[in-house]
């Protein structure tokens, strides 16, 4: 595993362009789910999602150099734990837009897990950064209505716990193929979600019956959750963890929330009232705080 002294504590241009790039993925992608929730129940979605993430690329990939155990934490904390229940939430629970959101809590799981396990430091002004962020969060937690329950938002909440813990494992699997380890990892987001799915959305029969009545559409939009977020987006997420701090590179994804709740007022028509405006301001302030506080810092000093 590399040091945390052995990573960048800044992202450069070409970092921070495919983390761009990376969250832009993820936060128009809400929409699709949204959509493709309309021809699929959510825990078969997901499944659906890891299987076609791993096949046909296992058969040309080979097995990272990391525990069996690594990659079945990994798979199970992003298949079940973040995308499965995130699913189920933003097919009843939580409008697509305000999902993009509070998934954000994954940024203060991530850091915190990187100060317990990595012994990395939390600056002052990355604390800021994360209680400035967390007030935007807050604000959500006061406006409950029909489209978006307490459940829902403890739902996400819990996707967001997922996803730091996937953070923290695929930073302890150390320099590897994570197109590689995306794909193995899959392997065992499958059965727990099929199993899921079958339990609780019908069985055998109503899935196949729901697989034959999706219309192209849907499918598309799995092919784009399999290869454009899960191969893509956190493939080139995982290795820009692996080289830098947990603090520099988590909070990047705030920005989900510009292209989810954007994507969602315009094909959607999920209204933006001015808490929900207020709210995701919050929270890109407070990451605009973290990445670029100390360059605007060194920029200050010079002035002066």
């Amino acid at each position: 595993m590399n040091s945390s002294a052995n990573r960048s504590s800044q992202l450069p241009a070409s970092h921070l362009l495919l983390a761009l790039g990376i969250v832009a993925v993820w936060g128009t992608n809400f929409v699709v789910i949204k959509n493709c929730l309309s021809a699929f129940p959510p825990f078969y979605f997901a499944a659906l999602r890891y299987f076609f993430a791993l096949l046909p690329l296992v058969f040309f990939v080979p097995k990272p150099k990391v525990s069996w155990g690594n990659l079945c934490i990994y798979g199970l904390a992003t298949g079940v734990g973040q995308f499965g229940v995130m699913y189920y939430a933003i097919n009843s629970q939580i409008s697509p837009g305000l999902a993009s959101l509070v998934i954000q809590t994954q940024v203060f799981f991530t850091i915190g897990f990187a100060m317990f396990f990595a012994k990395e430091g939390l600056k002052r002004y990355q604390a800021v950064a994360v209680g400035v962020a967390m007030t935007g969060l807050g604000i959500i937690a006061l406006h409950t209505d029909s489209t978006t329950t307490f459940l829902g938002l403890a739902l996400v909440v819990f996707s967001g716990l997922s996803w730091g813990i996937a953070n923290t494992v695929s930073r302890q699997a150390g320099s590897i193929n994570m197109l590689s380890y995306v794909v193995w990892a899959s392997a065992f987001s499958i059965p727990p979600l099929v199993l899921i799915a079958l339990v609780f959305e019908g069985g055998v029969t109503n899935l196949w019956d729901v697989s034959l009545a999706a219309p192209m559409g849907a499918w598309v939009g799995v092919l784009w959750q399999s290869w454009g977020n899960t191969l893509f987006g956190y493939a080139a997420w995982g290795w820009l963890l692996s080289k830098h701090p947990a603090a520099v590179v988590a909070p990047a994804p705030l920005l989900v929330p510009i292209f989810g709740m954007g994507a969602s007022a315009f094909f959607l028509d999920e209204s933006l009232p001015s808490w929900k405006i207020m709210a995701a301001g919050l929270v890109i302030a407070g990451l605009v705080v973290n990445l670029f506080w100390p360059t605007l810092r060194e920029q200050i000093r010079k002035f002066f």
